[in-house]
């Protein structure tokens, strides 16, 4: 309904109004709404509060590349495992694909809020027109020439409430060979509700909040790979130190074997022993060959598989040698006593499991939206304006004062028929939210299980230094007895193969029971979410964040 009176609108009502307009654009940062105080950013300042240290086992971030001397032309390079995270963390190409995901991520909450950004328009136009009328009068045909011009600024806004907001300023002037010229202003306000669907600010906030929580997944996904990485950089190191460990071994070994085969064969030729025990010796240096040129191929293999982890380009430092500096010997290990603590620890650390937690709050908010969407469409609208007539431009401003007015009150409906588009967009909401649900319930059972399994390996390898060490101690015993035999004829040369053979095994599961330890605690450290803290560790996006501006 629309109607256009010549009785005076108190002028204190429109500038009430326009007051108010005011008012709301002021509110143009929503605050009031907290849509510039994110979720995502309580959550995380909140998480800090509540954050509780865990040990960090003697960990010592370093300051510096690792050391570096050099003999004979020859460059050593000295590398900790300490050192070689700080390498993967600074040097490692996909650690810096990921960590720009949350600067992705957080660049479209930015587009999802400048929705609600005010508008500033402005328009001109000017129209030419020669038409021929004819008189209601007098049936005469008369030509007739004129112009008009008009301009027009204004702003508007969307605001969380589902209302949309409009104050404009228009000037047209129209000009004939038929009339006098005429000068018109108009200050208007429009202002549009959401009464049903697109209502209030839940709703409409909901794309905000939806890349908000997008942008801290995108955190705990690049936490999560923070973490696997650290775990293959320190997994490798050890494996990298195990194989050195094997190499030494095999080369003493062999050393050993040939010592004993050359003894063998000098006491044949003297005839204190028959010809075939040279055979049993000879094969075992054989055997012993074949173990190091295996131990060198495992040792090229993994330092190749640490340093495409560590090193920007190339697999050398300036093709010199690196020599790992942190040993795998520790003192006799503790029990485990606390793996209610560590399960519980889990449940509050790990990121894929928060990172789930958020796609539920996604699936929740969606089911808001989409049942929303059920609704019909149903806009109130208010516009109301003053108007001033004069010849001139600035007369026409002056009399906006006047008894000239316009106002226009209204509603809108719309409804689909069947809406079956937003039924089966509610279905998919709440199947996408129940799934989510039996996902993070799932999950919670798979890290419990993680955890036991994780902290079960510690334990056997903890239990194995010990029971390694002692086969080790009779292994010698064993090999000892066997020489002393054999030096008083009461033993074969393939007997003490055998048991050195023995004792090379027990002395290569010893240094694996230690190593394996070392990788056992990684690996419960990773299935508990801790590892990162535990290695003093933070991943922030801010600083690439400030390279792609």
């Amino acid at each position: 309904m629309k109607k256009v009176v010549s009785n005076v609108i108190p002028w204190r009502v429109l500038t009430l109004l326009s007051v108010l307009v005011g008012l709301l654009f002021g509110c143009s940062s929503v605050d009031q709404w907290e849509v510039f105080t994110p979720d995502y950013e309580k959550t995380l300042e909140r998480e800090k509060e509540e954050e509780k240290p865990v040990e960090t086992d003697d960990w010592v971030a370093p300051q510096e590349l690792p050391s570096m001397t050099e003999e004979a032309g020859v460059k050593t390079y000295q590398v900790s495992v300490e050192e070689a995270v700080f390498l993967s963390l600074r040097n490692n190409p996909e650690l810096r694909v990921q960590t720009l995901n949350p600067v992705i991520a957080g660049a479209f909450v930015e587009i999802e809020r400048g929705v609600f950004d005010p508008t500033v328009f402005a328009l001109f136009e000017n129209r030419e027109e020669n038409l021929l009328e004819t008189s209601r009068s007098t049936s005469e045909e008369f030509s007739v020439e004129g112009s008009e011009r008009v301009a027009e600024v204004g702003i508007r806004q969307e605001l969380p409430t589902g209302t949309e907001v409009e104050l404009s300023a228009e000037q047209s002037r129209s000009a004939s060979d038929r009339t006098p010229e005429q000068q018109e202003a108009r200050i208007g306000l429009t202002v549009t509700q959401s009464l049903l669907q697109g209502f209030g600010p839940v709703v409409n906030l909901a794309s905000i909040r939806l890349a908000e929580w997008d942008t801290l997944i995108s955190q705990y996904e690049l936490r999560g790979y923070g973490e696997s990485l650290v775990a293959q950089v320190e997994i490798a190191y050890w494996q990298w130190v195990l194989a050195r460990e094997e190499i030494e071994i095999f080369e003493r070994s062999f050393a050993v074997a040939e010592q004993q085969r050359d003894e063998i064969e000098q006491r044949i030729e003297v005839g204190a022993l028959p010809e075939n025990d040279a055979a049993a010796v000879r094969a075992e240096v054989a055997l012993r060959q074949q173990d190091l040129i295996n131990a060198q191929s495992a040792l090229e293999e993994s330092r190749l598989r640490l340093a495409r982890l560590i090193l920007p380009d190339g697999f050398v430092f300036d093709g010199g040698e690196v020599l790992p500096t942190s040993e795998p010997q520790l003192t006799e290990p503790p029990p485990l006593e606390d793996i209610h603590e560590r399960v519980e620890l889990a449940l509050a650390s790990r990121p894929d499991l928060r990172e789930s937690e958020l796609r539920l709050d996604q699936a929740r908010l969606e089911t808001v939206v989409t049942q929303n969407g059920l609704l019909p469409r149903l806009d109130f609208f208010l516009a109301l304006g003053k108007t001033g007539y004069a010849g001139s431009f600035t007369d026409s401003f002056k009399n906006l004062d006047g008894d000239n007015y316009d106002w226009t009150i209204g509603a809108e409906f719309e409804y689909a028929l069947g809406n079956r588009v937003s039924r089966g967009e509610r279905l998919a909401a709440r199947a996408s939210r129940d799934q989510a649900l039996q996902s993070i319930r799932n999950l919670r059972r798979v890290i419990r299980t993680d955890v036991l399994l994780a902290a079960n390996e510690l334990e056997r390898v903890r239990r194995q230094i010990g029971a390694t060490a002692a086969t080790v101690a009779l292994q010698n015993l064993s090999v000892q007895a066997e020489k002393d035999r054999l030096e008083f004829g009461a033993g074969t040369s393939l007997q003490l193969a055998q048991v050195q053979r023995d004792l090379l095994e027990a002395e290569i599961e010893q240094v694996r029971a230690i190593v394996q330890y070392r990788i056992a605690q990684v690996e419960l450290y990773l299935a508990e979410g801790s590892l990162l803290e535990r290695r003093g560790i933070t991943l922030t996006p801010s600083a690439f964040a400030q390279s792609v501006q």
